[in-house]
């Protein structure tokens, strides 16, 4: 419920710089009278590759040397001044400029303990350690950051940037109340699928646990866990050494128990979580979320004004890593944003997020809303972690007050691809990923759910600065059942999180990449808007849920032994028509899939054959595939082996097979305008059957780099007021209505 404020505006891309959003497949074209040689010659040697080989991670790109720290540390390290606009990782302290900043590592001491000796020396302090990205938070005086770079083991330096949240009718228009999901929903009365047994957990502002929407059936709260990690950054350093069951372990645990009276001062948390899980609980307005049965785990990194910092974010994510069994976590929900410049590849948050995905965790990320200013479309400006490939990326839908599907638009506000994200080249050139983002679109605006109030009833900070939040909602405002609404892409989000908590109820044996795949494949375009606007289309509860069905329930266990290869048989019984029919009207799926953030794909042999995207490990980016390793604690006691993750590991891939044969590529039905085509009109072209079959499958191989890629066109050129800069500012503000722009009327 985020209003965008507008971005600094930079000056014009460096000419090195590759400006124009595109999508990147596997075929060259550099001349379109060249394309069906091109086209032949590049599918020919695709086919050479076997096996799959992971190199260590590499500090270059194209064969250049990459720039370690990032550019807005690097520009405050360099300075002989602090900033007239002083970031909040940068200060003064006895004279000297101090920085906090993480600290990226691929050393094989998962204690880090030359890396943490040498930043002492600097004169610096850690802060903490973390393990979801092998890193260290640090604060440390500003010219000594560039000694950092020296270090082998150092791969990236980023700033600790702030964060802040991303700011029924709601289960009719999603499609949830229909008979292949949920047939019967009101007042707290639901049959059919309602997410239990599957855990969520929300990284924001604190849950109000006592709030009736999180109430089960018996009375008793769905929210199993509270902690709080807001400036938990020093002793999650030692945490995170500490042995599952040690009574360490169980002292920090204890540490962090979050039982405030005022559970969510600030108000956004309980409300995110409501949308996600929240029981129609209210008996003057019914305002129930999409799996009303699913456990809630509260992770606390916002304050009591809605902002963080990024080594808070992390360490929740190593929480939500390490308790991730014992609270049956299958869906986390980062309903916040943060500004970086960095690549996916380099990005803490990022990796952190590709981390919890590899470790079986669907991970589900508001775009942002920095999508518009003064009416004017803004096009990169996809946050972090936002912008990492493994991830489910939601854009914000406008519902327009209605039931109906059909009318539904993009909000103005809600962020659009590509990312803009990259590295900088000691050459001076800079390199941006352009990965095709947001995945889907979600409703995210006027929603109404739970509110928080204190244990004496006064209201949320939220609520009690803008009273048009709480506008028509007079008479359902009674004790432990507050409501108001709330707009953005930060409210989108929990709808897709809801989503994912039914799907694996449904079947429970789903990896993250396929979950996010089948929730693309069965979206519904809207018409108009573009593949940089809305991803695959607005969200299909009922078509997913369908699909999810249709698939074999042990596809996660298998991946997790080394059990199933590419093209076994994936499906239980036949896919379902590619259809839905929500509040009595038909649609037709978009039957897109993004994949490699720059190719667009399709076919039932996606879901009919295994394919090795579908695992959780692999993260593929552009002409970048990543693989996590992960490294488990020992069983001990009551913890079971390969239940806990101790560290991750990753390295490039550069052989093996991304996609078996029969899979259709629908990337050059984008056309010339590359990401900026309609949805729709890709979408018919598949229906179509314009797709181009791949004979033998998507190929990585040492010898044939996915880096050129297809440019499916010279170049989108934007207005000189949209400037896809590393500028960005992600300042967010309050969005009181629907009725920011004429788009949202």
């Amino acid at each position: 419920m985020i209003a965008a404020t507008r971005p600094t505006k930079g000056s014009r891309p460096e000419k090195k710089e590759q400006t124009m959003p595109i999508l990147t497949p596997f075929i060259v074209l550099i001349e379109r009278r060249r394309l069906k040689r091109q086209l032949s010659v590049l599918m020919a040697a695709l086919l050479v590759a076997a096996g799959l080989t992971a190199h260590a991670e590499a500090a270059r790109v194209d064969g250049k040397q990459q720039r370690k720290i990032a550019e807005d540390l690097a520009r405050s390290a360099d300075a002989s001044e602090l900033a007239p606009t002083r970031n909040r990782w940068e200060r003064r302290v006895r004279g000297k400029r101090m920085v906090d900043a993480v600290v990226v590592s691929n050393a094989s001491d998962p204690e880090l303990k030359s890396l943490r000796r040498f930043v002492k020396r600097l004169g610096g302090t850690v802060n903490a350690r973390f393990t979801s990205v092998n890193a260290l938070s640090v604060t440390m005086p500003a010219r000594a950051v560039r000694r950092l770079e020296s270090r082998d083991d150092v791969v990236s330096v980023s700033p600790d940037r702030p964060l802040q949240r991303s700011a029924s009718m709601l289960e009719l228009t999603t499609g949830t109340i229909t008979a292949a999901v949920r047939p019967v929903s009101h007042f707290g009365a639901y049959s059919g699928l309602d997410g239990s047994g599957v855990g969520i957990a929300v990284l924001d502002s604190g849950i109000m646990r006592t709030h009736g929407a999180f109430a089960n059936a018996s009375g008793n709260s769905r929210v199993v866990r509270s902690v709080n990690l807001v400036g938990a950054g020093a002793s999650a350093l030692s945490a995170n050494s500490f042995a599952p069951g040690s009574l360490q372990r169980a002292a920090f645990e204890s540490s962090i128990t979050w039982n405030a009276a005022t559970a969510d001062p600030y108000g956004h948390g309980t409300h995110v979580a409501a949308v996600a899980a929240g029981r129609g609980s209210n008996p003057a307005l019914d305002a129930g979320g999409v799996a009303p049965g699913a456990s809630l785990i509260d992770v606390r990194v916002l304050g009591n004004d809605g902002s963080g910092t990024m080594t808070d974010a992390l360490a929740g994510i190593d929480w939500v890593i390490y308790n991730a069994k014992q609270y049956n976590i299958r869906v986390m929900n980062l309903s916040l944003a943060g500004d970086s410049s960095e690549s996916w590849q380099t990005d803490p948050l990022a990796r952190a997020a590709r981390s919890a995905t590899a470790a079986g965790i669907t991970v589900v990320v508001s775009a942002g809303n920095f999508g518009g200013h003064n009416g004017q479309k803004v096009w990169g400006s996809i946050g972090s972690p936002a912008n990492e490939p493994s991830v489910i990326t939601v854009g914000s839908s406008h519902m327009r007050g209605t039931q109906a599907r059909e009318d539904d638009t993009v909000n103005l506000f809600s962020s659009r691809g590509p990312t803009r994200g990259g590295v900088r080249l000691n050459d001076g050139s800079r390199q941006a990923d352009n990965l095709l983002k947001p995945d889907l679109v979600a409703p995210g605006n006027r929603v109404i759910a739970a509110a928080a109030t204190s244990a004496t009833g006064q209201w949320n900070l939220l609520a009690a600065s803008y009273p048009a939040l709480r506008s028509g909602l007079t008479a359902a405002q009674t004790s432990q059942q507050q409501l108001m609404m709330l707009s953005g892409t930060s409210v989108s989000a929990p709808v897709v999180s809801g989503a994912v908590a039914l799907m694996l109820q449904a079947n429970p044996g789903l990896t993250p990449p396929l979950i996010k795949a089948i929730l693309q494949y069965a979206a519904q375009p809207l018409p108009g808007a573009s593949l940089a606007e809305q991803g695959a289309g607005l969200l299909n509860v009922d078509g997913a849920v369908r699909m999810a069905r249709a698939i074999r329930t042990d596809v996660a266990a298998r991946v997790a032994t080394g059990t199933i290869s590419a093209g076994q048989l994936m499906n239980a019984t036949a896919l379902p028509a590619p259809s839905s029919t929500v509040n009595g009207k038909t649609f037709s799926w978009s039957r897109l899939v993004f994949v490699g953030g720059q190719q667009i794909v399709t076919g039932n042999v996606l879901f009919t054959r295994y394919q090795p995207i579908w695992n959780p490990a692999l993260s593929w980016g552009g002409s970048t595939v990543r693989q996590t390793a992960i490294n488990h604690w020992p069983a001990s006691g009551t913890v079971s082996a390969q239940s806990v993750p101790r560290s991750f590991a990753e390295a490039t891939v550069s052989t093996g097979n991304l996609l078996t044969s029969g899979v259709s590529s629908a990337t050059l039905l984008a056309g010339s305008a590359g990401p900026l085509t309609a949805t729709s009109l890709v979408s018919t072209g598949v229906v179509l059957g314009n797709g181009v079959i791949l004979s033998e499958g998507v190929i990585l191989s040492e010898g044939v780099i996915l880096s050129e890629g297809v440019i499916l066109s010279e170049g989108v050129i934007l207005s000189e007021g949209v400037i896809l800069s590393e500028g960005v500012i992600l300042s967010e503000g309050v969005i009181l209505s629907e009725n920011v722009s004429p788009d949202e009327d």
